[in-house]
């Protein structure tokens, strides 16, 4: 049984970051902190996720955008915490999803309560437990499902045990022996080419761009 909740804080100017991560931490949260979009994204994908905690103002995004990405793919609690009070920005918020709104200059102790506060609400305190590959494409690993614009779609098991290693690990490079040693392990005597095979597969079924080529290195799948 998971014990401790895990917030994941997206916000450029770390000196805010490292006071929200230190009182959450006092609160006995696991807390992670991004300062773009991207860095967050590869958190959320890649860690247990229980609360975000969003700056609307990002160097690679908006907090508008990101809000969306991860709503889209589950149904984790946001709070978006801005130094911009527009009505129309806290409006647009909510609509994307957010589940809460606060404005800079802040008090920590209200930051705890409202986050202890969205964590109690049954409705959102679970995640749907999808990797998102892409904005079409999602992976339920729970029950081994690939689903492409909410339709399932049919994969051997290799080919959804490859598929999960490049959505896990986006923008990493692997060679073919990694891949080989990764998911066929010791029990397989083919050779290379096999990869070959089944990242064809995958781009047959899945779209051509979804891993992409490396030459004279490998394959990976490129972060959105």
């Amino acid at each position: 049984m998971k014990m401790q909740q895990s917030i994941l804080i997206v916000e450029d100017e770390e000196s805010i970051l490292d006071i929200l991560a230190y009182s959450l931490r006092k609160e006995r949260y696991i807390v992670h902190g991004a300062t773009t979009g991207e860095a967050a994204l590869s958190l959320f994908q890649g860690t247990e996720i229980d609360l975000v905690i969003l700056d609307l103002m990002l160097p690679d995004t908006t907090g508008f955008e990101l809000c969306k990405k991860i709503k889209a793919t589950s149904n984790l609690p946001v709070m978006m915490l801005t130094a911009r009070d527009d009505i129309v920005d806290k409006i647009l918020g909510l609509e994307l999803g957010a589940d809460d709104y606060m404005t800079k200059p802040f008090d920590v102790r209200e930051v705890n309560a409202r986050v202890k506060a969205l964590l109690r609400r049954p409705s959102n305190g679970q995640s749907i437990n999808y990797l998102a590959v892409n904005e079409e494409i999602r992976i339920i690993p729970n029950s081994h499902t690939v689903l492409k614009n909410e339709e399932p779609v049919a994969m051997k098991p290799k080919e959804y045990e490859l598929l999960l290693l490049f959505a896990q690990h986006k923008n990493r490079v692997f060679s073919r022996e990694e891949i080989l040693d990764t998911i066929w392990a010791m029990d397989f005597e083919g050779g290379l080419r096999t990869v070959d095979v089944h990242v064809q597969r995958i781009r047959k079924k899945l779209g051509s761009s979804i891993i992409e080529t490396v030459f004279g290195t490998g394959y990976k799948m490129s972060g959105y």
